[in-house]
């Protein structure tokens, strides 16, 4: 198949896109950022924002994966109206670009942040796919601009016809992770010797997924069972931010923690089920999450920072532009 990827150099992108190589497919990335992110696949450099460009770049191509979007939450928070452009103008264009261009199916990079916006419920059983969202129960722009993009996707499937498929992200970590994230946040902290700020108490969590676990999901998304569903593809081990922090400090001793308020709508994290896409697609993560940072170290170690700063016992939130995730 002839597969498009919006947002292809950035973090997810770039590992959707090589593990669609690894599969046998037709690679298109699409970014604002023009750089290959794998010299095998075909590089074009496309803003989302630009719907006539966007809908030359989608003709001829099976599916497109829309990964590009703000995905930083704190970008998020200081920029609204920019982060409204991204993840729903953005949203909307790729959808119209697909149906101008006769494309079979649109796959969207959403969040497991949308649960966030579900009722509290007597029932303390993981969230599914199909829990009920209550508006007023938003919070964060983030969300909201999320839910936003969903319902476009719904919509254009309604009225036109147009195929999709929702991935819901879990917090995505591992190599190639742009520096903004919480991980990255504190391991560059900790060599630099600062301490690690922690937002409130500390005891939001997340369960983490790999991002090379998450990139196979999408394959396997391609397969007709995922047509017109949404789904779940969280991590399977909760980690506070202050777990973590915790866990960075261990590995670099003398780091110190420093809580500072809490975000304005922060997403504090719910007990979320990635059943659905185990029945339908045979998905689920495999790396455990101290691999995973292992991993994330030892690349970091190696590209980021001299090898004079390089540590040998570690064991062990999201582009700010139409180049994401």
């Amino acid at each position: 198949m002839r597969i498009a990827v919006t947002g292809g150099s950035g973090f997810i992108g770039s590992h959707v896109v090589d593990r669609l190589l690894d599969a046998g497919h037709d690679v298109l990335s699409l970014d604002v950022d023009a750089r290959p992110s794998d010299p095998r696949a075909t590089s074009l450099q496309v803003d989302v924002l630009n719907l006539p460009g966007l809908t030359e770049a989608l003709r001829g191509a099976d599916a497109v994966f829309h990964i590009a979007g703000m995905s930083n939450v704190d970008f998020a928070y200081a920029d609204p109206a920019r982060t409204v452009r991204l993840n729903v103008e953005g949203t909307g264009n790729v959808c119209e670009a697909a149906r101008q261009a006769k494309v079979g199916r649109v796959l969207f990079a959403s969040t497991v942040w949308v649960y966030g916006a579900v009722g509290e419920r007597a029932d303390s059983s993981p969230l599914t796919e199909d829990a009920e969202i209550t508006l007023g129960r938003a919070g964060h722009v983030y969300t909201s601009t999320k839910l936003a993009a969903e319902l476009l996707l719904h919509s254009y499937q309604q009225t036109y016809g147009l195929p999709f498929t929702i991935l819901r992200y879990g917090i995505p970590y591992g190599p190639g992770m742009r520096d903004e994230l919480v991980l990255a946040r504190f391991v560059h902290k900790a060599l630099g010797g600062e301490s690690l700020t922690v937002a409130g108490d500390g005891q939001q969590f997340r369960n983490y997924v790999f991002v090379r676990d998450l990139a196979d999901a999408h394959v396997l998304a391609l397969r007709p069972e995922a047509e017109n569903a949404t789904l779940a593809l969280e991590g399977d081990e909760s980690v506070s931010v202050l777990e973590m922090a915790q866990a960075v400090c261990r590995h670099f001793p003398g780091t110190t923690i420093e809580h500072v308020p809490a975000r304005p709508g922060d997403f504090r994290g719910r007990e979320v089920s990635a059943r659905r896409a185990l029945d339908l697609l045979g998905w689920r993560p495999t790396t455990p999450f101290s691999d995973g940072v292992r991993q994330y170290v030892e690349w970091y170690l190696a590209n980021r920072r001299p090898p004079v700063q390089a540590v040998s016992h570690v064991d062990d939130l999201d582009v700010t532009a139409a180049s994401s995730e």
